[in-house]
């Protein structure tokens, strides 16, 4: 028989990229598309980030996000810490480079929950990536979310909503759009593009590498 060549990635897990304006309700489907892969066989993980913003109630230090001051952040930039980095609202966000690559080499599946601004980063540094756009069904749904939440002051929402125009301006460069219109329906899409990146060659013959060689044995 041939021996057949296969590709060989680098790492075994995927790196997905999630981007929406305030309100579409990106956080919570990546937390519930979490909670169906809590099993160790299916591992998935939110990255987190580092920000100089306060935290909100109920957010805690290295859980959240790694809350830090703009001269620690910085420095992390001069020590070319951050995977990507942007600043948004008036405050930095980062990703450290070191804690993504470490998760991905062990077959973890990691979600970057950043803007547009961090996802064109990310791309170019790791062509790779799988960048998923989250949009509302409406501009009227969408305040209303940020609304419901309780978490910002009125001047915060309607920044929020004026910045979510030039946010989605960028939704061109995502590989997947998604219209969070009916939660559940909404969270299976995102489901299947995780399903999708699993069974491709490039990951099966990594993770499978010796059940695919004893397979293509003479």
């Amino acid at each position: 028989m041939t021996d057949v060549n296969l590709p060989s990635p680098k790492h075994l897990g995927h790196l997905f990229v999630v981007s929406a304006p305030s309100g579409a309700g990106k956080s919570s489907l990546i937390k519930a598309l979490l909670a169906q892969y809590s099993s160790k066989a299916n591992p998935l993980k939110v990255s987190v980030s580092h920000t100089t913003r306060q935290p909100r109630t109920g957010e805690s230090d290295g859980e959240h996000y790694h809350f830090v001051d703009h001269s620690q952040f910085e420095a992390l930039i001069g020590q070319g810490a951050f995977f990507e980095y942007a600043k948004v609202f008036d405050h930095y966000y980062g990703t450290s480079r070191l804690a993504i690559e470490n998760t991905l080499e062990q077959g973890v599946d990691v979600f970057l929950d950043i803007d547009w601004q961090g996802a064109r980063q990310v791309k170019a540094q790791y062509p790779q990536a799988h960048l998923v756009f989250i949009l509302p069904p409406s501009v009227r749904e969408q305040e209303r979310r940020l609304i419901g939440r309780g978490q910002d002051a009125d001047e915060v929402i309607a920044r929020r909503m004026r910045d979510a125009k030039a946010e989605m301006s960028h939704v061109d460069e995502f590989e997947y759009v998604l219209i969070n219109d009916d939660f559940a329906q909404t969270l299976q899409a995102f489901h299947a593009i995780v399903l999708d990146k699993r069974q491709a060659l490039t990951h099966q013959s990594l993770r499978h590498a010796q059940l695919l060689t004893d397979l293509l044995k003479d």
